[in-house]
């Protein structure tokens, strides 16, 4: 046995020590080569594929590496549908699926993962896998496929069932559940796969209770109008093989089977549907509270005192507001407002459970929160307050549009105004002279009114309202109102008329509406003569979208499923209009040449598809490790 000195024992302890650390600070693992860009794939499944005579209630699929299942309860498909929620979950390398639902004789079983199934590492999905199987001795093969697209605006509608009757009748889109189904994905398209051969009627249905029919009226819903012969055909196509991202190598003509129809176009809409029922009362200060509803309303709730009795029939002034879904009331009896809980009772129209209107006593009470009263200033205790005046507030700007209106809205309400108490001058030369107007209140705000007038191009104009000529039931007075605007000149403008081809020969009516870079409408006009007339347009980019009109009503119309009424038909324009000053545009806009899946312009498309994007390596850097200890990857610890 060797022993060495202790001298040099020491000296080699440290030698192994420094080299451990400085091994340690320059650690570095290899980067496992390129990244794995492949999707999961299938080895084996019990059932196999397209089994026929299955008994079983479990399937296992087995794919190649380590899986994962997004939000399998959304994702997977089970077709027939299943009322009884199936359990699907990975493991490992399998996809299980344990259906709870008594599985039908004869009946072929459609599971359809979507692209839920990606690999565990580098989430390479794999995209639209499906598995079937079959209870008896065929199974069936055929697909029908289309687009699904929201009927008002053509936004692609993502996650919404698609499903087959074969029963004609109409009643079994509300009394059935589907027998075969599907999902929309992010583009709106959809296929229903595993059919087998008949006449079927399809039918669109955002299913908020998950029974597979259509039995709330508030569900949205799309109908075909034409039966659902599914067929095939064998053909071929061409597949273009690049060398390169600019190179093509071969064109290959490739046969395949066509599944039709394939071109299925659906419309989602929701049906005219809004339960009346109150919300919850305010009252932001002590002399009004609002009562609101959860839809308009035909006639004004009365209230009825029950705590109070006013010392006048007229105790509270009414104002709608909120487009008539609420009412704020007013009060003018300051021994009704200084009270801090008010009872009151009111009738209206409530909606039953089979949402039909019927009377409804509701007793309300009603509390005022008391907010501290504000601290003087200690220089200002002995100054008079200013007075309060009457809030009014003037929408005329130093620059208008030829085709706006004056508004004049009242912080409170008025006891008396008409058209007298407002001047309205026209400047000719250097000389205000008065000139006539309309004057009309708003019909949606009972504090709003509008003075109006044909304006003309480069008009200067001024409104004049005396001093304390309104008073607020308050007694607050107005203060003056001296406040000049100019009509915007005819060269601050550009015009633009569309040439509409294709109408449909039985088109009664239709408008055109001019949208802004949100899909928002900025103004609207009927076609005549085939075309669409847009003046004094402010310079911009300019969408467009054209709606038959099938009633003349010059406003989009839904549908409805028992009167066998589809929506009414928009189109998009795929074109921009660009329109700029001075500038008379003239366009032509063939409603019938874009697709239905191609009309609406991706720019204002809101429903955008999912890009799938693959994770970025720094090949550069990888494997390498700081002497902090930290890497691309795991390093090993010494």
């Amino acid at each position: 046995m060797n022993v060495l000195p202790a001298r040099k024992k020491v000296e080699l302890s440290g030698c192994v020590l420094l080299l451990l650390i400085c091994s340690c600070a320059n650690i570095g693992s290899p980067n496992g080569g390129p990244y794995d860009e492949a999707p999961p794939k299938f080895v084996s499944s019990t059932p196999a594929p397209n089994q026929t005579n299955f008994k079983g209630n479990k399937i296992e699929i087995l794919f190649d590496e380590l899986i994962q299942i997004e939000k399998p309860t959304e994702n997977v498909i089970i077709t027939p549908p299943q009322l009884q929620m199936p359990v699907i979950r990975p493991l490992g390398k399998k996809a299980m699926v344990e259906l709870r639902d008594t599985l039908k004789e004869n009946t072929t079983y459609t599971i359809d993962f979507t692209n839920s199934i990606s690999d565990n590492n580098e989430k390479n999905v794999l995209e639209n896998f499906s598995f079937a199987f079959s209870t008896g001795d065929i199974i069936d093969s055929l697909e029908v496929s289309g687009h699904l697209l929201n009927a008002e605006n053509l936004e692609p509608m993502p996650g919404i069932t698609i499903g087959l009757h074969s029963n004609l009748d109409d009643t079994a889109f509300v009394k059935e559940p589907f027998i075969r189904t599907s999902r929309t994905n992010d583009r709106g398209k959809f296929v229903i796969r595993n059919i087998a051969p008949g006449t079927y009627r399809i039918f669109a249905l955002n299913d908020v209770n998950r029974d597979y029919k259509f039995d709330q009226p508030g569900e949205e819903i799309a109908f075909c109008d034409s039966l659902i012969v599914p067929a095939f055909e064998f053909t071929s196509r061409q597949d273009t093989l690049w060398k390169d991202s600019l190179t093509v190598d071969t064109i290959k003509t490739v046969g395949y089977t066509r599944f039709m129809p394939d071109n299925i176009e659906l419309r989602l809409f929701k049906e005219p549907f809004g339960r009346q029922y109150a919300l919850r009362p305010e009252r932001p200060e002590e002399n009004r509270f609002i009562l609101r509803f959860n839809a308009r309303l035909d006639t004004m709730p009365l209230p009825v005192p029950l705590n109070f009795t006013p010392d006048e029939a007229d105790w509270y002034y009414p104002q709608w507001t909120e487009e008539e879904k609420a009412v704020v009331y007013w009060l003018t009896d300051p021994l009704v407002w200084r009270q801090d809980t008010l009872q009151i009772e009111i009738n209206y129209p409530k909606s039953d459970s089979l949402n039909v209107l019927r009377p409804q006593t509701d007793t309300l009470t009603i509390a005022m929160r008391r907010r501290p009263e504000p601290k003087k200033k200690k220089k200002d205790d002995d100054q008079p307050e200013p007075p309060a005046f009457l809030g009014m507030t003037i929408g005329a700007s130093g620059s208008m549009n030829i085709s706006d209106t004056v508004s004049i809205v009242f912080d409170e309400p008025v006891l008396e105004t008409d058209k007298e108490l407002f001047l309205l001058e026209q400047k000719v030369d250097t000389l205000w002279r008065p000139v006539e107007f309309d004057f009309f209140p708003d019909s949606l705000n009972s504090l709003g009114f509008f003075i109006n007038r044909k304006w003309k191009y480069a008009e200067e104009y001024r409104l004049t309202v005396d001093s304390a000529s309104i008073y607020s039931i308050y007694n607050k007075w107005n203060n003056a109102v001296n406040q000049t605007f100019r009509i915007k000149t005819e060269d601050e403008y550009g015009h633009l008329y569309i040439n509409i081809n294709g109408l449909p020969t039985d088109s009664t009516a239709a408008f055109v509406e001019l949208l802004n870079s949100n899909d928002q409408l900025v103004r609207k006009n009927r076609v005549s003569n085939g075309g669409a007339l847009f003046m004094d347009l402010q310079p911009d980019k300019y969408y467009a979208r054209l709606i038959l009109d099938e009633n003349a009503n010059y406003i989009w119309d839904t549908g409805n499923y028992a009167e066998k009424r589809q929506p009414e038909t928009v189109i998009y324009c795929p074109n921009l209009f660009t329109v700029m000053k001075n500038w008379q545009i003239e366009e032509t806009w063939n409603i019938q040449a874009a697709a239905f899946t191609k009309q609406k312009p991706p720019e204002i498309t809101k429903n955008k598809p999912k890009e799938a994007t693959k994770p970025k390596r720094d090949y550069k850097n990888e494997g390498k490790q700081t002497s902090g200890g930290s890497s691309g990857r795991t390093g090993i610890p010494f």
